[in-house]
């Protein structure tokens, strides 16, 4: 299993006093995401990804990254997810994993229209234009049977709190989880970049074969920004609700695409911001 907080020794300052003491960090590596497909002149592979993220769940990132970003519409797209590239040599992790396409897959790399490099604190950096984040699977959501009871919504951030275990050891990590009507969480994942926690669960979830998830919501332990809001649209998931604030472009977009966006999710409080429709008592 990939290491996905470490220990370190560190001097405490208390009181004014030093403690020498061990501390565990979470670990950040990069991961580089290649991409084996058939063009008309034959077979090909292609570094399309560097992202800062948290090792564990990679096939589910990869799988999930190329979900949201309409490489593939399915997971039937996929004929295999596999790391490969000899191990880092402090950590042992594996960074860089290839993922193979069925020959009959179409693949339109011009649909990132971004650099690949990303950092764990922004996953749009050098995206071209709003237009070009507006990806082709991202369609209007047309109905509003998915309902969620504000009771409901209240536990979740603390159901997402207990299940974040690497944040128990290390206090640095972004949270994403997936959740039903009743707030049950179905899939939880962690890392150190907020878009890469919420792509895992959408990597997740296609692979199992629940997407679209028109009957889940999605639950982020940071702020609501508008690529998260784009990643929850591609999934089908009518919500998206957040710890924190969300941003003027979040809140735009979820009016446009028919989606329901909750801020400030704490204790018994919160807000709507759009959607409210979906929101009963």
């Amino acid at each position: 299993m990939a290491a996905s907080s470490f220990s370190v020794d560190i001097s405490k300052i208390r009181d004014g006093v030093p403690e020498a003491r061990a501390d565990f960090v979470a670990v950040e590596e990069p991961l580089e995401i290649r991409l084996g497909y058939s063009t008309p002149a034959g077979p090909t592979t292609r570094s399309i990804s560097i992202t800062m993220r948290t090792p564990g769940n990679d096939h589910e990132l990869a799988a999930g990254f190329l979900y949201t970003e309409a490489i593939i519409q399915r997971a039937e797209d996929i004929a295999s997810i596999e790391t490969c590239g000899p191990p880092a040599p402090d950590s042992g992790n594996h960074n860089v994993i290839r993922v193979d396409l069925l020959p009959e897959v179409a693949v339109d790399l011009g649909k990132l229209q971004r650099h690949f490099y990303t950092t764990s604190s922004c996953g749009v950096c050098g995206k071209t234009s709003l237009d070009a984040i507006r990806v082709a699977l991202a369609q209007p959501i047309k109905d509003v049977d998915a309902q969620f009871s504000r009771a409901v919504l209240i536990t979740v951030p603390d159901a997402l709190r207990k299940a974040q275990h690497t944040f128990d050891e290390t206090g640095g990590l972004h949270a994403a989880a997936a959740f039903n009507s009743k707030g049950d969480l179905i899939t939880t994942m962690e890392d150190v970049g907020r878009h890469n926690a919420v792509d895992k669960v959408v990597g997740s979830l296609l692979l199992n074969k629940e997407l679209p998830a028109n009957k889940l919501g999605l639950m982020v332990s940071g702020r609501a920004s508008f690529e998260l809001m784009q990643k929850t649209l591609v999934a089908g998931m009518p919500l998206l609700a957040a710890v924190s604030a969300p941003s003027s472009l979040a809140v735009q977009m979820a009016v446009e695409f028919n989606m329901s966006l909750i801020g400030f999710l704490r204790g018994n409080t919160f807000n709507i911001y759009a959607g409210e429709e979906r929101i009963t008592e």
